[in-house]
């Protein structure tokens, strides 16, 4: 459907015109008539009375049937055009019925009116008691007149249609706007939900093994089961540390200076590594990466989470298992990270969710790597391939 034969006054989305814009669209389309009619008005009333009594009758008419041109825009501004044919009062509707087609841009729409009104105002002009006008004169300015009715209606309407079109495009680029921010805030909730897992699930995994630990041994003097506790405080005060620093990304409006720790780069992984073995946990590391050139940022901390939820796994479904690590590569091949450990008969108490090796596997991807894991008889190995610059 044609949206401007349906709002020939406009544009879909356009509010209905109040009744102050259309008093002025009267009031000018009177002051047209008023113009035209004066030149005969006298003359009529003195010497042809019925035509006098007959143009005011159809001029009322012409006003009125004009007030319902949106209804049906082309055939009220014939209507109204063969009615000025008889009347210099319908002049003024006439015109605002054609200047109202014309804002369409309908080409034979534009040109049957603009025809008609011509040929009515050429008629009006031979009937009436005009006296001294020259005929070639009187339909050069018909002609003149009618043609800029229709050009005005036309620039109307193309105004129109650009104002209308810059207005959608406003609308949609605060749509899209509005969208991309939404995007955003749930790429960066999907981020902090997945870096929160990473960092919470090995700390809390930690504090749920000591303690368990110590519910179970009977045999401790004080001074151990203090230090068994002191660990778990310890890792408690990491996790809160750790989850403060992520969560601060989401204080946009602290004026305080940001207090979040450096992230975990490729050489913390062998810190990492140190701390799961005074906690406890044997743990054969290999490194062979060729580290000449440093490992990006970006990249070693993938790797890094990679081995923390590794480790972390292995503390949940094989606790007490030996754990193994592989990293090799280069910048030319990419770095390659296998944690392997026996799949374990007895589970841990830590409860968990399952959703860290998705979180870990998205996150391989979007550095354009991959991440597979796979039971090998009795043991069960993560691996990972990482481009060496992402």
């Amino acid at each position: 459907m044609d949206t401007r034969r349906a709002h020939p006054e406009g544009h879909p989305g356009q509010p209905e015109l109040t009744w102050v814009s259309h008093a002025w669209r009267y009031a000018v389309c009177l002051l047209f008539s008023a113009l035209v009619w004066s030149n005969v008005a006298a003359v009529e009333w003195r010497d042809v009375r019925g035509f006098f009594v007959v143009e005011l009758a159809l001029g009322a008419a012409s006003f009125v049937l004009v007030h319902f041109r949106r209804r049906a825009p082309v055939r009220i501004a014939l209507l109204v055009a063969g009615v000025s044919a008889f009347s210099g009062l319908a002049s003024g509707p006439a015109t605002l019925a054609a200047v109202s087609v014309a804002t369409r841009r309908q080409f034979r729409e534009v040109v049957l009116v603009g025809v008609v009104n011509f040929l009515a105002a050429q008629t009006w002009t031979t009937i009436a008691p005009i006296q001294g006008d020259d005929y070639l004169i009187t339909t050069l300015v018909n002609l003149a007149v009618n043609a800029g009715i229709m050009g005005w209606g036309l620039y109307i309407g193309s105004r129109r249609e650009l104002l209308w079109s810059l207005r959608s495009r406003a609308e949609r680029a605060e749509l899209e706007q509005e969208l991309r921010l939404s995007q955003a805030r749930t790429v960066e909730r999907t981020r902090i939900a997945g870096e929160m897992h990473d960092v919470l699930a090995h700390r809390i995994t930690q504090v749920s093994m000591q303690a368990g630990a110590l519910a179970f041994r009977d045999d401790l003097d004080g001074d151990r089961l203090r230090e068994g506790l002191g660990q778990i405080q310890r890792q408690a005060n990491d996790a809160l540390h750790e989850l403060r620093d992520v969560l601060g990304v989401l204080r946009e409006d602290d004026p305080s200076p940001p207090t979040a720790r450096p992230q975990p780069t490729y050489d913390d992984i062998a810190a990492l590594v140190d701390e799961a073995r005074t906690l406890g946990l044997d743990v054969d590391y290999t490194d062979t990466v060729d580290t000449a050139t440093p490992v990006p940022a970006a990249t070693g901390r993938t790797v890094y989470r990679i081995v923390q939820e590794g480790i972390t796994n292995a503390r949940k479904h094989a606790p007490g298992a030996r754990v193994t690590i592989r990293s090799t590569g280069d910048p030319g091949s990419g770095i390659t990270v296998v944690v392997s450990n026996p799949l374990g008969e007895r589970r841990s108490a830590a409860p968990g969710a399952g959703l860290g090796l998705v979180g870990l596997r998205e996150r391989a991807e979007l550095r354009g790597g991959r991440l597979h894991q796979r039971a090998e008889g009795s043991s069960f190995a993560l691996e990972a391939w990482l481009p060496w610059s992402a």
